[in-house]
């Protein structure tokens, strides 16, 4: 009875240690405006946002160097411009006829559970718009981090 029990013990203590290593490691992983990035904006504008992604070479035009929005901007990051491109509000000039996918549009017209790309609980039912918006400025900060200095 008593080796059962420290058996048990054992087991309940090995499994609490291996999912709060688990979970430790999920939470590393979870940079949302990263993740929107890589799933979203790498394949033009690159891995690192210099605006050599994979497809470069068939674009009209060259996707931009997002690493220099600041510094092409008097060292300030350009929120309001950087997020109606995003979101569809405003037509970058670089784009063209609108080559950049509106991902506001895109993100307010899905109907996956909200937040289910990046391993966490969010409430049932919500909003499609806010949860546009969420990502959208996810993203936005994600861009912000990666400015050269």
């Amino acid at each position: 009875m008593k080796s059962t029990f420290i058996r048990i013990l054992v087991v309940a203590t090995t499994m609490m240690v291996a999912n709060g290593f688990a979970v430790a490691a999920e939470k590393e992983k979870t940079d949302v405006g990263k993740w929107e990035y890589d799933h979203k904006c790498a394949v033009c504008h690159g891995k690192n946002g210099k605006g050599d992604g994979g497809v470069t070479g068939i674009l009209k035009k060259a996707p931009a160097n997002l690493t220099v929005l600041a510094k092409n901007n008097g060292g300030v990051f350009p929120y309001d411009r950087v997020s109606a491109a995003i979101d569809g509000r405003a037509t970058v000039i670089g784009h063209g006829d609108r080559d950049m996918p509106i991902w506001g549009s895109v993100y307010r017209s899905e109907t996956v559970p909200a937040a289910g790309d990046y391993y966490f609980d969010t409430p049932y039912p919500y909003d499609m718009e806010m949860y546009g918006r969420t990502r959208i400025l996810a993203l936005i900060d994600y861009l912000n981090r990666i400015q050269e200095k």
